[in-house]
């Protein structure tokens, strides 16, 4: 996924986002308005759902993988979201079988439930012991090394550029990850306009690369 990086990174468009410093302000946008309001809070929902290894509050999560998509506003980033969401829930039933797990992965499969990535990884994460603050920070970092390999992979940028953008949002995801842990279903949001816009534009693209 590109997260509408490669919409921009098309010849024509608008934005020069082989400047760092644009690379930069782009990925900060994402993480303080759309990744940590978004997904971050409905992984902190989904995990505080857990009470323990075979109990769970189905209710709240499924409020909150309901609400993940529906702010989902690009198509291509609400179908990505459920079908890794799903392939995530499959490999970790076969590969840890905890009961949570087990319980969530039929109730998406049972169409009760979107089963957004995000959601899938809060109760896995809790499942296995990992610290809410901890799993959030995880899954904001790892959109962050997604982005900027994904600036590598359409010729943007180069290693040693992707990596000093990565460094310095840092500061960036640490306080996204502690403004989002405690949130409730309620507050799940997001608010990227230009983001949103070059996600849809995406899936009209004639070659891609990315899958949103």
């Amino acid at each position: 996924m590109s997260s509408g990086l490669e919409t921009a990174a098309q010849p024509g468009s608008p934005f020069d986002v082989r400047d760092p410093e644009l690379l930069s302000a782009l990925l900060h946008d994402q993480i303080r308005c759309g990744v940590a309001p978004s997904d971050g809070v409905a992984l902190a929902c989904a995990h505080r759902a857990v009470a323990t290894e075979d109990s769970l509050d189905l209710d709240t999560i499924t409020r909150a993988d309901q609400r993940l998509s529906a702010v989902k506003l690009p198509r291509e980033a609400r179908e990505t979201s459920a079908r890794t969401g799903r392939a995530l829930l499959r490999v970790a039933g076969q590969a840890f079988g905890i009961g949570v797990v087990a319980r969530f992965a039929q109730h998406v499969q049972d169409g009760r439930s979107p089963g957004n990535h995000a959601v899938a990884l809060g109760v896995l994460s809790a499942g296995l012991g990992v610290p809410r603050l901890e799993a959030v920070a995880g899954e904001l970092f790892a959109f962050a090394a997604n982005w900027v390999a994904a600036a590598v992979r359409l010729a943007v940028t180069d290693h040693t550029t992707a990596q000093a953008v990565l460094r310095g949002a840092h500061p960036v995801l640490a306080e996204a990850a502690l403004f989002t842990v405690d949130k409730d279903v309620r507050d799940i949001a997001g608010c990227t306009p230009l983001l949103d816009v070059l996600g849809m534009r995406h899936e009209e693209l004639e070659v891609r690369l990315f899958a949103s």
